[in-house]
């Protein structure tokens, strides 16, 4: 909800342009850690896919066929 001011609008639609400084290193490492998890946590569950048995695989509905193309993928970006 807008509340009306009494200072004329100019005065208080003031914005200030910030430079753009690049990331920091620790940043870019932040990055990477985090991506390199997600990685990992890919590849533990396509190996987890294909360590399940012709039975548990039906259990939740897909194929063996279904988990080994899953499993070859290749890794997200």
């Amino acid at each position: 909800m807008l509340v009306p001011s009494s200072h004329p609008p100019e005065a208080t639609m003031t914005l200030h342009a910030l430079p753009r400084t690049a990331p920091s290193p620790a940043r870019h490492l932040h990055a990477l850690l985090a991506w390199i998890a997600r990685i990992r946590e890919e590849r533990r569950q396509r190996d987890a896919l294909l360590s399940l048995s012709d039975r548990e695989l039906r259990d939740i509905g897909i194929s063996r066929y279904d988990a080994v193309t899953e499993a070859r993928k290749p890794l997200r970006r």
